[in-house]
């Protein structure tokens, strides 16, 4: 695990963290991928909500959006391939106190990583997952993932892929104790902050899907939603994603309350268009972490004590 320098001497009341604060490496993304604006909302969102460097660790798995936490300057855990999210609920479990963000792409969480994906929706422990999908593998260059759509053609399938994607947001929606579902589109700065905040208030596990471009391996691939905002539907609400000028900038809407779970089932199945918003949140599932992280401020003697009295239990 690697962090960074701060002065902790400073009480929090007496610090004001700039957009620098949360600034690290330059980000070698390739140019035009979707990656650098959701990089700059979350930057940006630390900021407003002025959340300690110290106080924030965001962790990835592999691939292109797992590079995500060398460009915070926060703490940070660049994992194993898929291992995204049981990392973020170790974290998560003996620090309550932290800020916790995942950054995790289609291949990441919904090939190798499916089986910890679905269990961290179950345990609902409260971090923000963003899952990045650009529909390919695009650190390994260009193979066929679970989101790829049928008859795409890549290196694995050169003819185009043989099957129907994973829908992530379907898939989510169907798991016991999903609490928060939103999806987002990486060319719109203000939707993408919107709902990362709304995601970042939540209690609970915030899933959050980014339709993300990939320039190099995926050229292309949502321009017609670019092209045509009537492509794309935004859901309104007034517990849903708000923002200055998103009707103007969405003007085809539906009203939907995302307290309504078979609403939101029907909506993620339409295919004639791209729905944008907060699907589902349920604020009322009850959070994992809260059970796992007993005993977090136990002094070590107790601990010890407890560990042996455990240990005692197998004796023969």
């Amino acid at each position: 695990m690697y962090g960074l320098k701060t002065d902790w001497s400073k009480k929090d009341n007496d610090r004001y963290f700039t957009l620098d604060d949360y600034t690290s490496l330059k980000a070698r993304w390739c140019p035009g991928c979707g990656d650098h604006a959701v990089l700059a909302a979350l930057q940006k969102l630390c900021r407003d909500e002025q959340l300690p460097p110290e106080k924030t660790v965001c962790v990835s798995g592999i691939g292109c959006s797992s590079r995500f936490p060398h460009y915070m300057k926060t703490y940070g855990f660049h994992g194993l391939h898929g291992r995204a999210l049981p990392v973020a609920e170790g974290v998560r479990s003996r620090r309550p106190d932290l800020h916790v963000f995942v950054a995790t792409g289609d291949g990441d969480c919904c090939s190798i990583g499916a089986g910890h994906w679905i269990h961290a929706i179950r345990y609902n422990m409260n971090m923000t997952v963003m899952l990045f999908d650009n529909n390919v593998y695009g650190l390994t260059k260009a193979q066929t993932s679970p989101t790829s759509p049928k008859g795409m053609k890549t290196n694995t399938h050169p003819n185009g892929s043989l099957m129907d994607p994973i829908d992530p947001i379907q898939t989510t929606l169907s798991v016991t104790n999903v609490s928060f579902v939103a999806q987002t589109v990486d060319w719109n700065p203000v939707h993408v902050y919107a709902t990362l905040k709304a995601a970042h208030e939540h209690k609970g596990l915030s899933f959050v899907r980014i339709m993300q471009r990939c320039p190099h391996y995926t050229p292309g691939m949502w321009d017609g939603y670019i092209k045509d905002p009537m492509t794309v539907l935004m859901m309104k609400h007034d517990k849903g994603i708000n923002a200055d000028n998103l009707d103007r900038m969405f003007k085809n809407t539906i009203a939907h309350d995302p307290s309504d779970l078979d609403a939101a089932r029907k909506l993620a199945a339409r295919r004639d268009i791209l729905p944008i918003g907060l699907y589902y949140q349920d604020a009322s599932v009850d959070c994992y972490d809260e059970h796992s992280a007993v005993g977090v401020g136990m002094p070590r003697a107790n601990r010890l004590e407890a560990l042996r009295n455990e240990l005692d239990r197998y004796r023969i």
